[in-house]
């Protein structure tokens, strides 16, 4: 019997320190539009503007409080690779749809004010692509999206 609940606790320490590795996305976004430098058709970089939830640097699962404001993005090392996914936040702008992109561990941009000029863009780190965030309004980033969105 003490042997069956010494398995039990185990099993349970072994799912909790399981469910409770670092959330690897930079972003979590509800896009109101893109606007693609210089042009559309062979953009090197790309404003991304509407409220984000940015993942804290160095800090596991920890996300900033929603806020207003654009993302200022440079190609990567892939460029036709980041003007996809470029292409793909331009698909659900304006939409109800929450995305997430990016990855923590390589580098996390930079909100922007809508008054300050774009300048310096961040790098554009391909990690997964952009994933739909369906169903997951339990997640703290994407309640906070939610809450300042209505």
């Amino acid at each position: 019997m003490k042997m069956r609940l010494f398995t039990a606790a185990l099993f349970l320490m072994v799912a909790v320190v399981t469910t409770s590795a670092s959330d690897p996305i930079a972003v979590y976004a509800k896009v109101d539009k893109v606007v693609f430098e210089p042009d559309e058709r062979a953009p090197t970089t790309v404003q991304v503007w509407g409220v984000f939830s940015i993942a804290k640097e160095n800090h596991g699962n920890d996300y900033l409080p929603a806020a207003r404001g654009y993302l200022y993005f440079r190609a990567g090392d892939n460029t036709a690779l980041s003007q996809r996914e470029w292409a793909d936040l331009k698909s659900v702008a304006g939409t109800a749809q929450i995305v997430s992109f990016g990855t923590r561990f390589t580098s996390v941009p930079r909100l922007r004010a809508a008054s300050e000029p774009p300048a310096k863009p961040d790098p554009y780190v391909v990690n997964v692509g952009l994933t739909k965030v369906s169903g997951q309004s339990q997640l703290p980033q994407v309640r906070s999206i939610l809450d300042l969105t209505r």
